[in-house]
């Protein structure tokens, strides 16, 4: 009779360790939250810029099990089209680039009066909490243009040539201003950059024309790699990174580029909306959060060149 006892007691306890894996039942790990969240550019198709952004933004989504709905459109028009189908589509969230803030202003508004929480990122840093976004992530873009002002200053540079890709982009126009603020001399030139072929055109007479500039300034990873090709004897730095610049500044061909780490941006977008919906909070505190500006030279380009073959620098 006690072992009958002894042996059903064992019995039971077995059973009990394999229903309950331990004694708890584990929470599920990989339910979706439900949330849906659009996520708006700017980005011209080609630009590996926007690769990085939306890495980044993929990656917190499936970190945070969000359904995340990406699209673009580099005319502002049809970028504030995209934020009112959002809006209309009933999305939990909205995370956009604000890089033609006056443009945007009356879809970002139509957000907000329906209860989407809209977060900015990339571009807007002044404008952002004026639209009625929530927080801000990206680069303060006067302070990345004076650090690279202040920086080829010390080096000598007179004339630099402020290359600007897109027309009336906010975060464009600080970057120029921020290195003129350092070189007075500084001239800034207008350039198609959804046409690689125009840029290198432009850039080419404008050198040829001009043997004064001592420094190209772009503002864009592919723009770097379009001077390039346009040649002279003027010393080349950029913003932003991509594996072909990372190389570059490896072989001594770009003096430097400045960081504003765009995986970053997005991946912080995405994941502030999440957290925003699930438990009201706000990062940053009601500041901007910034994810640079940072300088990529030759002295750290072997710790940060594997990242950019990743596609997350």
């Amino acid at each position: 009779m006690t072992r009958r006892v002894l042996a059903a007691g064992v019995a039971a306890i077995l059973l009990l360790g394999a229903c309950s894996g331990g004694g708890r039942e584990e929470p599920e790990t990989d339910a979706a939250t439900g949330y849906t969240i659009a996520f708006i550019t700017h980005e011209t198709p080609g630009d590996t810029f926007w690769d990085k952004v939306r890495s980044g933004a993929q990656q917190a989504a499936a970190d945070q099990k969000v359904d995340l709905k990406y699209s673009n459109d580099p005319d502002a028009g049809r970028q504030a089209v995209l934020i009112q189908q959002a809006v209309d589509s009933k999305v939990q969230g909205i995370a956009t680039t604000l890089v033609t803030p006056d443009a945007l202003a009356g879809s970002v508004k139509a957000a907000t009066a329906a209860g989407i929480p809209v977060v900015g990122l990339n571009a807007g840093i002044d404008q952002y909490k004026e639209l009625g976004a929530l927080m801000y992530f990206g680069s303060d873009e006067t302070v990345a243009g004076t650090s690279l002002g202040e920086r080829i200053a010390a080096a000598g540079a007179k004339h630099p040539l402020c290359v600007i890709h897109q027309t009336g982009s906010v975060a464009l126009e600080a970057r120029c201003a921020g290195v003129k603020s350092a070189v007075p001399g500084t001239e800034n030139l207008q350039v198609n950059g959804a046409d690689d072929a125009a840029v290198t055109s432009t850039l080419q007479a404008k050198l040829a024309q001009d043997k004064t500039i001592d420094y190209v300034v772009t503002l864009g990873a592919p723009i770097a790699l379009d001077a390039i090709k346009a040649g002279g004897t003027a010393k080349l730095v950029t913003f932003d990174l991509n594996q072909e610049t990372a190389q570059l500044i490896k072989d001594g061909k770009i003096e430097f580029a400045i960081d504003q780490q765009p995986y970053v941006q997005g991946y912080l977008a995405v994941t502030s909306l999440y957290l925003y919906l699930k438990n009201g909070n706000d990062i940053g505190g009601g500041r901007p959060v910034l994810t640079g500006p940072s300088f990529v030279d030759k002295s750290n380009i072997d710790t940060i060149l594997p990242y950019t073959q990743k596609n997350t620098r």
